[in-house]
């Protein structure tokens, strides 16, 4: 279905761009079916895509990849050419086959090869450039290890670097990180050497940014004495930040040489974890030392997973909306962190009220205006993400799941008919609990039966016991209960105040009537069995609380806390149309004559305006013009391959342009001050002026752009998307993931590999760009309309394009459904075709048919990454065998084994569970469904953006950060304050005065820069007035803000007196008396 659906959009496109209005007469994105066709059509040699396809059937990636650069060393794919130009293409291959042939580090990411001459012979440099970033940190610390096979084919000796080189690459890496941005890992002199010295090819550069060294310049071998940005990422967050990655495929693959990185792995940093940065506006929810944050809990939901955690949706409202639908998280466990979705399923927060009430929130009405978190519920983090960050699985807190594999385990020994005989309990109803631990509770009365059997006591009867410090504590509790007045009966437990303290941290709803603590209900009852009520009980005190609990009660009983997780807030989701700065209509030059804003209807009252342009040629008249058609014979002009400054009456243009739109008077239709791209190809005008009528902004490619974050899904229900169930059963949806016929908007189903839910925001965008793409097909190309919207719905089944980016191929994909969220609901298969997961990244959503039509190879800028980001090349089938392996270890079995959960408190390694746990990778080559072990009631319940987003200023974000901080049990909130000032407003208030000193100077009317301001004063280009590009004001902004939580949080006077330091050489910078001092920004601390 989908394949036809991609055949219609491009046989319109195909009619479209043959009338000869664009650059070329066809699409320019490349269709492909497959990695090796990827391969082949970016990178070659032609030929190369058979091998890669044989050897895929029976090799992994990265063996293919080394197997590939052998062939082309070795065989006759590069037959006469060079060593220098058979090394290089080898190492190009073998990096496209890598990273799937989808980014643009194979083609740019190196920028050459070169076999150089020194003291001790050949050896072999690789050349890398600022794209390599685009292929991931693994992957570009393969790429030294493929070229060091491929030199090794060669027959050439291992590059033996002077110290003078060893010395410069560190030089380097310390200016990086002071100048242009932080790597992702930091390393010590002493490591960073020990790796360059055996390093056995070159990994060099070109110049990536305007700053040079100082101490080791012109060093012999080293062509530049500018920061080699590239090779910097390739040896610090490629070799060194994935030591332990690659040195397992180096051994897998048994390729010898690189022993030392073992010693690499030892000598590795250990990350300070989410406290490493924390950022001013962005809360810390939860420190693993301190209980009452976040709990680890096992499962997959099914919309997480693929980096992607779930918290409870009455989490995200107790946490002052900070936390919503596609928010980054930041985690020290499995990974770096992951965006939230909503999970109703697992543990929702305890809070506790001004009146001294403790309660399990379960729906938002009971949340009153002032309350203290003590637990904020669990995080759910699915099994596959500890696998594929091979990490070792950390202590679960007993859970429900658990115990109903503990059931399950007791019934298979016992068998059905007698656990009922010995409970009671039918054996129907025993079934269900196994089979639905979320959905059916046992009872009291039939959990304390259960428990009889030898199976733990369910652990909504069970509290977190071992928050309390001693034994004592619990002997303390029991006392308090004997003392209490206690009715059976009624249930209700009502005792004196000073044990509230004790319930409080072990989260036991209560409430405070008459100054007496009553507790009530399932919960009176499930204290007194853990404290043995109406047992006697002799026990010592120096036992940890929870042992006593289990003597006291009589029947087994599981920690309910496991492990506490660190968590702080990272990026916001987002949802939002793709601009370029400022927002361009059309890709056409105005110079300077459209003024600041590039406007070219301000530009067409000039008459006749002078632009650089491409130089076309009409092959029958010969006349010279930048267009695709020759203005005086009509027939196509073909490009000379030059361009040149062109004299363009853009009143005519913006006059034909307006009659051929037929559209009515427009305020504004933005074009560029200058073409970026190598033949200065220019845009059809009248399409900006079809762009400016509905809104939309078009990128440097041509294409329209929606940005999303990206969210996994692989089971939906029809009333989530919108979308009526005939309308599904159209789509090809005609069973529920269960088999059962679809036909109740309740049922759930599985989602197509290829199918992808929208948010709201984002189809009302692309109703506009539909309806623009349907005047262009009419108006301009003379086609019938192809799309005929009105409004969102209109869009289910169409096809999109997604793009990431940092990639070079786009991924068909339909719409089958909107949602209300911030995010793009997708499989994480989709995902995963695009090179993403979900730890925050975001992507670009584009209509199929504009691709198609508006997208060209010739309007994307000659800069070094300017193929970034562009959609050259297309999937329109997925094959699961080619994708990352991120995606193919998302989990899919309904439930994880009870020897799962029991060895999470041994540590060992996520991988022993391998084939335990279905994963994705299983269903390569078997059949099977894909299954979930956590139930959700809605993908969109909860928040649907983060209240960050909404503060307009800042001093607004930092108060609402730190009111919700002091309200949760979980951080220690000066501790948070110090780290905000040292890692934040220090950070940044000493970075500003830097670069104060050293800033350009801009003009106001064409923007043009300059590193010193001209001897005239004024612009050279148009005569304009300079300005600063740093202000006072910028350098200022958290002064005062740092001063406050100074002192109200009572941090050491060190900093009071660094911040005085700063003032001070702020106001000797700026000549300022002292009763000028006072910064424009003293209001900040008013919101505080």
């Amino acid at each position: 279905m989908l394949e036809q659906e991609i055949q219609k959009v491009y046989e319109v496109a195909k009619r479209a761009r043959g009338k000869g209005l664009d650059p070329t007469l066809t699409p320019e994105s490349s269709m492909v079916i497959d990695l090796p066709s990827l391969v082949e059509a970016l990178v070659g040699p032609k030929g190369v895509g058979k091998i890669i396809r044989e050897l895929s059937k029976f090799l992994p990636r990265e063996e293919v990849a080394l197997k590939v650069a052998e062939g082309i060393v070795r065989g006759n794919l590069m037959e006469g050419e060079k060593p220098e130009k058979i090394a290089e293409q080898a190492i190009r291959t073998g990096l496209a086959i890598l990273t799937e042939g989808v980014t643009a580090a194979p083609v740019q990411g190196i920028s050459g090869v070169k076999i150089k001459e020194g003291p001790k012979g050949k050896y072999l440099a690789v050349y890398f450039a600022g794209p390599i970033r685009s292929a991931g940190g693994t992957d570009q610390a393969l790429t030294v290890v493929l070229s060091d096979y491929v030199r090794q084919l060669l027959g050439l000796p291992k590059y033996s670097p002077s110290r003078q080189a060893v010395e410069r690459f560190i030089e380097e890496i310390r200016l990086y990180e002071r100048n242009v941005t932080r790597f992702q890992y930091h390393f010590s002199d002493e490591t960073l050497r020990f790796v360059l010295e055996r390093l056995p090819v070159e990994v060099t550069g070109v110049k990536t940014d305007p700053i040079e060294v100082s101490t080791y310049r012109n060093v012999p071998g080293i062509e530049t004495n500018g920061l080699r940005g590239g090779a910097l990422l390739v040896v610090n967050d490629g070799l060194l930040g994935r030591a332990p990655k690659v040195l397992a495929i180096v051994e897998r693959v048994g390729l010898a040489g690189w022993d030392w990185l073992k010693e690499v792995s030892i000598k590795k940093e250990k990350s300070k974890g989410i406290m490493e940065e924390v950022i001013a506006g962005r809360p810390v929810f939860s420190i693993s030392d301190r209980p009452g944050g976040f709990r680890l809990r096992y499962g997959r939901a099914r919309n997480t997973g693929l980096a992607c955690v779930g918290i409870h949706p009455l989490t995200m409202k107790i946490l002052h909306n900070f936390l919503a639908i596609g928010t980054q998280i930041k985690l020290d466990l499995p990974a770096k962190g992951g965006i939230v979705t909503p999970v109703d399923y697992i543990e929702p927060p305890i809070i506790k009220t001004p009146d001294g009430t403790v309660l399990r929130v379960t729906s938002e009405d009971e949340i009153p205006e002032e309350y203290h978190v003590l637990f904020l519920g669990d995080l759910l983090i699915s099994y596959g993400d500890f696998h594929y960050a091979n990490k070792e699985l950390a202590p679960s807190g007993y859970v429900e799941e658990w115990w109903s594999q503990d059931l399950h385990a007791k019934i298979n020994e016992l068998g059905i008919e007698q656990a009922s005989s010995l409970t009671g309990i039918s054996t129907d109803r025993l079934e269900l609990f196994v089979a639905k631990p979320f959905e059916m509770v046992p009872s009291f009365a039939e959990a304390k039966k259960i428990s009889e059997l030898g199976v733990p006591l369910h652990p909504q009867y069970t509290f977190f016991w071992r928050n309390l410090q001693s034994g004592k504590e619990v002997l303390d509790l029991r006392r308090w209960l004997f003392e209490s007045e206690v009715d059976i009966d009624e249930k209700t437990i009502v005792g004196d105040l000073w044990a509230k303290p004790l319930l409080e941290a072990i989260y036991v709803p209560h409430k405070v009537e008459d100054g007496k603590i009553l507790i009530s209900g399932k919960d009176a009852l499930a204290l007194m069995f853990n404290l043995g009520y109406g047992r006697e009980v002799t026990i010592s005190e120096d036992l940890p609380p929870l042992e006593i609990v289990k003597k006291l009660a009589g029947v087994e009983i599981k920690d309910r806390v496991g492990t506490w997780l660190n968590a702080r807030m990272g990026r916001p989701e987002k949802a939002k149309r793709r601009e370029m700065k400022p927002v361009v209509h059309v890709l056409f030059p105005v110079g300077l004559a459209g003024k600041s804003q590039r406007n070219v209807l301000e530009a067409a009252k000039k008459g006749i305006i002078e632009v650089d342009l491409e130089v076309r040629k009409c092959p029958k008249c010969g006349l010279e013009t930048f267009k695709f058609s020759c203005p005086k014979c009509n027939n196509l002009t073909y490009s000379t391959g030059r361009h040149a400054k062109q004299k363009v009456n853009l009143k005519e243009e913006v006059s034909n342009a307006y009659a051929k739109a037929r559209v009515g008077p427009l305020k504004v239709v933005k074009g560029v001050k200058g073409l970026m791209n190598k033949t200065r190809t220019a845009e059809p005008l009248i399409k900006g002026f079809l762009r400016a009528k509905y809104n939309l902004s078009v990128y440097r490619d041509g294409t329209v752009r929606f940005d999303a974050t990206n969210a996994p899904l692989t089971h939906f229900k029809p009333k989530e998307i919108g979308v009526p169930v005939e309308k599904l059963r159209e789509l090809g949806y005609l069973t529920d993931y269960k088999g059962r016929p679809l036909t109740s908007p309740e049922q759930i189903c599985e989602l197509k590999f290829q199918d992808v839910i929208i948010p709201k925001k984002c189809a009302e965008y692309l109703v506009r760009v539909a309806q623009f793409l349907d005047d262009l097909l009419t108006k301009v190309y003379g086609e019938p309309a192809f799309y005929k919207v009105t409004k969102p719905e209109d869009l289910i089944g169409h096809l999109i394009i997604g793009l990431a980016p940092h990639t070079l191929c786009g991924v068909f994909g339909r719409i089958i459904g909107i949602t209300k969220s911030a995010v793009c609901y997708a499989h994480p298969i989709w995902h995963s075709a695009k090179r993403r997961d979900c730890d925050g990244d975001e992507d670009a959503i584009m209509l199929a048919l504009d691709v198609l039509i508006n997208f060209s190879k010739s309007y994307l800028p000659e800069k070094v990454g300017g193929i970034m980001d562009a959609p050259i090349l297309l999937i329109s089938s997925i094959n699961l065998k080619e994708i990352q392996r991120q995606a193919l270890e998302v989990d899919v079995d309904s439930r994880y084994p009870k020897e799962f959960y029991e060895a999470t408190w041994k540590n060992v390694p996520a991988k022993e569970f391998t084939d335990k746990i279905r994963l994705i990778q299983h269903l390569v080559f078997e059949k099977g469904t894909i299954e979930f072990t956590t139930p959700t009631s809605n993908i969109d319940s909860g928040n649907l953006s983060t209240v960050y987003s909404r503060l307009p200023t800042m001093p607004e974000k930092i108060s609402a950060q730190f009111e919700l901080m002091e309200r949760l049990s979980s951080v220690d909130v000066r501790d948070v304050a110090l780290k905000v000032l040292t890692t934040h407003f220090l950070r940044d208030i000493i970075g500003n005065l830097r670069a104060f000193t050293i800033q350009a100077f801009r003009c106001k009317s064409c923007n043009r820069k300059y590193r010193r301001p001209p001897l005239s004063g004024r612009c050279l280009s148009c005569g304009g007035e300079l300005t600063l590009t740093v202000h006072r004001g910028g350098i200022e902004k958290y002064l005062n803000l740092a001063e406050h939580l100074v002192e109200r949080y009572q941090l050491p006077e060190y900093y009071m007196q660094r911040i005085q330091l700063v003032r001070d050489e702020i106001n000797l910078l700026f000549e300022r008396a002292p009763k000028e001092e006072k910064s424009p920004v003293k209001t900040l601390t008013e919101f505080m």
